[in-house]
């Protein structure tokens, strides 16, 4: 028979960025956690990332009109949306729901739920902040997105109208003398912005996720590699892990927050859930590469730069099998745009990376209890705000399983909402 571990208070499954916070949190409240992570720490999108809390982002990326440029981009392998095609049939359910969501009477449900849960967090990072021990790390820069011209500003109106109606503050910097007073060394083809002051950020979220595992361990808690392959109920209510060694874990309680892995499990736990990975690409520099104030975010290019540990240059949405090879080329078609809008960069002997972002259509995670599996609660598909909703994610999974009812209603969270396509 397999070898049978002695049941653990909690199992967390995944060492991203959520899956550290929510073991954190439950370890703080004395429960005995394992953490379980198929590879190593950060090792999926969680490193890799632009090192932002983006309290700001609370519109979807399905959103009215985005219908109409999609095809353009596809048409392009190294524009800012691509699809592989052989992924193709396989996102037909996630592209359906896409659909949808992008529809004009979605938006105002969304963009509430989004917002709540921001808020949410910019209220509980300093809570996980102290139990990291990761103060240190954090600033506050602020974020400038720029746009060339009075029309792309003007198309973007609506976007900012909706953060203002969400009480998020910002300003707007017209004329590339404005914009060079808040950061110099843009080419002056950038002639409107919006800056918003409230952006905190992480100098580099590897050493944040490092602070967060050595902290869990300091009050007890176990991190071990293991791909976690199955799932099941037990017979006293708790949850079995089956893992591909052989080995299995019993747990009185469990978290599933794999990322982009987190599909195949959630479907045993009884959620169809349309989860796709929209992989990212970054090159980063040194930080001396260039005089950067602030996170800089070109959304009609669809990058940022930013200072992450050194000076990184990403973004980009590529949808494929997690497990596909990345094509670096797409990295380098973002450092040749900074190249032409930040002259002054000296991009030379960048790190390029890819990683494997988990998203849903719709752009809200999925934080529920399971409903094949009660003492599971899913938590993953943040898609490009992992880092900036993981103190709440984390908060609402403390609360789930210390039987405390959430601070914010987790009720467009829940997997649920995908039943009628899946």
């Amino acid at each position: 028979m397999p070898p049978t571990d002695a049941p653990v208070d909690v199992a967390v499954i995944g060492g991203g960025v959520i899956g550290l916070a929510c073991a954190l949190a439950l370890a703080a409240e004395d429960r005995r956690v394992l953490l379980v992570e198929r590879d190593r720490i950060g090792a999926g999108a969680s490193s890799g990332n632009a090192g932002a809390f983006a309290y700001a982002d609370i519109l979807p990326l399905a959103r009215p009109g985005i219908l109409w440029r999609a095809p353009h981009w596809l048409l392009d392998p190294l524009g800012p949306l691509s699809v592989r095609p052989r992924s193709l049939p396989a996102l037909a359910p996630w592209l359906a729901r896409f659909a949808l969501a992008s529809r004009r009477a979605c938006q105002p449900a969304l963009i509430a739920a989004q917002a709540a849960l921001l808020r949410l967090s910019a209220k509980a990072l300093p809570w996980i902040a102290d139990l990291a021990g990761a103060r240190g790390l954090m600033r506050n820069d602020g974020q400038l997105q720029l746009y060339e011209g009075r029309r792309a500003w003007e198309a973007a109106l609506p976007e900012w109208e909706a953060r203002r109606a969400e009480g998020m503050a910002f300003e707007v910097l017209k004329g590339a003398d404005a914009i060079a007073e808040l950061q110099p060394g843009l080419s002056p083809r950038f002639t409107h912005a919006g800056f918003v002051p409230d952006w905190p950020s992480v100098s580099d979220p590897m050493t944040l996720l490092e602070a967060m595992a050595a902290a869990f361990r300091g009050r007890g808690g176990r991190i071990e590699t293991e791909d976690v392959t199955t799932l099941a109920p037990t017979a006293s209510g708790g949850v079995e892990l089956g893992c591909a060694s052989g080995r299995r874990i019993q747990a009185l309680q469990a978290v599933l927050a794999a990322g982009a892995w987190s599909a195949d499990l959630a479907r045993q736990a009884g959620e169809a859930v349309p989860l796709a990975a929209e992989r990212g690409y970054n090159t980063t520099f040194s930080a001396d590469a260039f005089d950067l104030r602030c996170q800089l975010t070109f959304p009609d290019h669809g990058f940022v730069v930013s200072r992450a540990g050194g000076l990184r240059v990403g973004g980009a949405v590529e949808l494929a099998s997690p497990d596909a090879p990345a094509d670096m080329r797409r990295a380098r078609v973002l450092v040749d745009k900074a190249r032409r809008f930040l002259p002054a960069l000296r991009a030379e002997s960048g790190r390029e990376w890819m990683g494997c972002r988990p998203s849903l259509p719709d752009s809200l995670p999925v934080i529920c209890r399971a409903s094949r599996i009660p003492a599971l609660v899913l938590a993953f598909g943040h898609g490009h705000l992992g880092l900036t909703q993981a103190p709440a994610t984390a908060r609402i999974v403390a609360d789930l399983l210390g039987g405390r009812p959430p601070e914010t209603d987790i009720t467009p969270y829940s997997a649920s909402r995908f039943r009628s396509l899946t």
